[in-house]
C-alpha cells in the first residue's frame, strides 16, 4: 500500500501541472504557505524540531544547526556528523555568506591510494575505512553558531539527543532503505550492531528505533562543542574504527579540520539574483554558466518541456558538465578561472556550436578554451525565520549510508566521500561522472561536490531557498526549480514536483523521468540525435518559495518523505 500511495503521489503532481494555470498560487498537498517563519527538510521530525527552535525565538542558523544534527538521528543514510556539507546564508541585513564544512582527505592520501598493481579498485573509494574523508559537520555547526547563532548551541543538540534516546517509530521508507542495505552493513560490526534488528528480521514499518551510543556522542557534542567529537572518546573511537577497516585517517587528521567560510557565487536572471555555494561545489559555476548561455533565449516562448526547450536546455548542460570535469577542485589547491567561465563572452563561445535542430555529441565536446596564465547519499533542507534570515545546507555523507562503516561505540556512519576526487582520470566515479586533474587527491584537499545550495533575491528580498539531493543530478533539479518559477510561474507546489530531465556530458544520455515526456516529444528528441533513458526520479528538492505580499511557502519533494513545518 505505501507503494502504491508513493507512486500515486508522485502522478497525481503530474496532473497537477499538466491541469492547473500555470499562474496559479493555489496549494497542494505537500506545498504549504506560512506567515512567519518555514522549515522543509526531507524528514518530518525534522522539520518539527527546526520549526520549534524558530517558535522558541532562535534564528533561521539556529534551526539549521538543530536540524542537522536531527537528521542525523532521524535519516542515518544522508543526515549525519560523519559528513560534510555547505551552507549558504542571506541574512535580513543583506548580508550573503557561504560556509563550506566540506570533508577533506586524509594527511596520508595520496593520488594512486585506489590503484592496486596499477589498476583502478572502485571498490576501495566507496566502502569500507578508505572510503572516508574527515568529517567536517560538527565543526561547520560550530562555526556558524559561533558566527550567527543566537540560542545556547545546547539546546540546539538536545532535540536529537531526545531522538536518539527515546526512538521514533520508522517510516516504511526508512525501514525499507535498512533492509535493502543490511547484506552491507553486516561486513562491519558496529553497522551490525547498530542497524541490523536483533530479532535478526527485517525492520517493519511503525517500529521503536532507538539509538543509545549515538545519544551518548551527541551528548558530548552538546557539553563539549567541537571537542566532543574530534577530540575525546569519539575522535578515539572514531580513529580506531577506521584503522581497523584499513583506513588511513588519524587524530592530527581530526585535530586540524577546519570549515571554512567563502564568498557566494553570484548569478543574474531574468530580474533574479542568486547565491550559489562557491566552489568546492561544482553547482555554482555550473548553474551560473547554464543560465548565461540562456539568457538570449525566448524560454517561455518555447514552453515548458518542449522538445526545443529540453533540446536546448540539454545543450546548455552538456557544456557547463565539460567545464565542471575539466576546470573545477578545492580553491585553496587549484586555480580556478571562475571570473572567466563566468563572463557572457565565453559563455557566448560554448554556443557557437549549438544546432536548434541536432544534439551535439559530448565526445566532441571538451572544456571550453581559457587562457589561464591571464588571470549523492545527499539531503538538503531550506529555512527562513521571522526577520528574513535564509539558510539553504545540502550535507551528505556521498552514498546511501556513506561507507556502510558504523563507528563501534559511537553510533554513525561515516562518509564515502573520497569517490568524489579523481581517484583516477577517465574513470567515473559512483555516479558515472568523469573527472579531471583539478580534483585529483592531495592531503587535506576537499573533494569537489554537486551539492549547491542557492538563496534567490529579487529587489534585495529573499524569494526562493533551493537545493537538492541526488548525486549530480542536484545541480540540474535546482535549476529546474528556478526557472520553473522565474520563467514558467509555477505555483510552489507545481515548481517543485513537475518532470525533471538531466545530462551531465558523460555518460551522452538525455534522462528524464518516468511518464514526464509525452511520446511525441521522445520522438523529436530522438530526432535531433538524443539517446534517452528513463530514470525514476532527477533529484529531490525541499525548497522554499515567498511571495511578494511576503507569504512563505515550503514545498517538499513528492518524490521523498520530505515535509514542510512552520508558523
Amino acid at each position: 500500500m505505501p507503494l502504491i500511495y508513493r507512486f500515486s503521489r508522485f502522478v497525481f503532481s503530474l496532473f497537477l501541472l499538466f491541469f492547473l494555470p500555470l499562474e496559479s498560487s493555489g496549494q497542494t498537498s505537500w506545498s504549504k504557505s506560512y506567515e512567519h517563519a518555514v522549515v522543509v527538510t526531507a524528514e518530518e521530525q525534522a522539520s518539527q524540531v527546526g520549526s520549534k527552535i524558530l517558535q522558541q525565538g532562535g534564528n533561521a542558523v539556529d534551526a539549521a544547526i538543530a536540524v542537522q544534527f536531527a537528521l542525523a538521528v532521524t535519516l542515518p543514510r544522508a543526515g549525519n556528523i560523519g559528513g560534510g556539507g555547505f551552507m549558504v546564508l542571506h541574512l535580513s541585513d543583506g548580508t550573503n555568506v557561504a560556509l563550506d564544512f566540506r570533508e577533506q582527505a586524509p594527511l596520508e592520501a595520496d593520488a594512486d591510494m585506489y590503484l592496486r598493481e596499477g589498476e583502478y579498485v572502485p571498490k576501495l573509494s566507496r566502502t569500507g575505512g578508505l572510503a572516508s574523508g574527515v568529517p567536517g559537520v560538527v565543526d561547520g555547526m560550530v562555526n556558524a553558531h559561533r558566527k550567527y547563532g543566537s540560542l545556547p548551541f545546547k539546546e540546539l543538540v538536545e532535540p536529537a539527543i531526545e531522538l536518539a534516546q527515546q526512538g521514533y517509530r520508522l517510516s516504511y521508507k526508512q525501514a525499507q532503505y535498512l533492509n535493502h542495505y543490511a547484506k552491507q552493513f553486516r561486513n562491519y560490526r558496529g553497522s551490525t550492531n547498530y542497524f541490523i534488528p536483533e530479532h535478526n528480521e527485517d525492520w517493519q514499518e511503525g517500529e521503536l528505533f532507538q539509538q543509545a551510543d549515538l545519544a551518548r556522542t551527541l551528548q558530548r557534542i552538546a557539553d563539549h562543542g567541537r571537542a566532543g567529537f574530534y577530540e575525546g572518546t569519539t575522535a578515539d573511537l572514531l580513529v580506531r574504527e577506521i584503522q581497523q577497516q584499513g583506513g588511513i585517517m588519524s587524530h592530527k587528521d581530526l585535530k586540524n579540520y577546519k570549515s571554512v567560510w567563502r564568498n557566494p557565487v553570484k548569478a543574474s536572471f531574468m530580474g533574479y539574483d542568486l547565491f550559489i555555494m562557491p566552489p568546492p561545489s561544482s553547482g555554482s559555476i555550473a548553474i551560473a554558466q547554464i543560465l548565461e548561455m540562456l539568457k538570449s533565449y525566448e524560454l517561455r516562448e518555447m514552453g515548458f518541456n518542449s522538445a526545443a526547450y529540453i533540446h536546448l536546455v540539454t545543450e546548455t548542460m552538456r557544456r557547463a558538465f565539460a567545464d565542471r570535469a575539466h576546470f573545477l577542485g578545492d580553491p585553496d589547491f587549484v586555480d580556478i578561472p571562475q571570473r572567466k567561465l563566468l563572463a557572457p563572452s565565453y559563455n557566448e563561445r560554448r554556443m557557437e556550436t549549438f544546432n536548434p535542430e541536432k544534439a551535439s555529441a559530448s565526445d566532441q565536446i571538451n572544456q571550453g578554451d581559457i587562457p589561464f596564465p591571464e588571470s549523492s547519499e545527499t539531503t538538503h533542507y531550506s529555512i527562513i525565520d521571522q526577520k528574513g534570515n535564509a539558510v539553504a545546507v545540502t550535507t551528505t555523507l556521498n552514498g546511501s549510508f556513506g561507507s556502510k562503516v558504523a563507528v563501534s561505540g559511537a553510533g554513525f556512519f561515516l562518509n564515502n566521500e573520497m569517490d568524489d576526487f579523481t581517484a583516477e582520470p577517465g574513470e567515473p566515479n559512483m555516479f558515472g561522472l568523469i573527472q579531471g586533474k583539478a580534483n585529483a587527491i592531495e592531503p587535506a584537499k576537499r573533494m569537489l561536490s554537486s551539492m549547491s545550495p542557492t538563496i534567490v533575491t529579487k529587489n534585495d528580498s529573499t524569494r526562493m531557498v533551493l537545493g537538492a539531493a541526488g548525486g549530480p543530478r542536484i545541480i540540474t533539479a535546482t535549476l529546474h526549480n528556478f526557472l520553473n518559477r522565474a520563467v514558467f510561474n509555477m505555483e510552489p507546489g507545481q515548481a517543485v514536483s513537475a518532470p525533471r530531465f538531466h545530462h551531465q556530458w558523460m555518460p551522452d544520455t538525455l534522462y528524464y523521468e518516468q511518464f514526464g515526456l509525452s511520446a511525441d516529444t521522445k520522438k523529436q528528441l530522438k530526432k535531433r540525435g538524443h539517446a534517452l533513458g528513463s530514470s525514476d526520479n532527477l533529484g529531490r528538492a525541499h525548497t522554499i518559495f515567498i511571495d511578494e505580499a511576503g507569504l512563505k511557502y515550503g514545498a517538499a519533494d513528492p518524490r521523498s518523505d520530505g515535509a514542510a513545518a512552520g508558523f
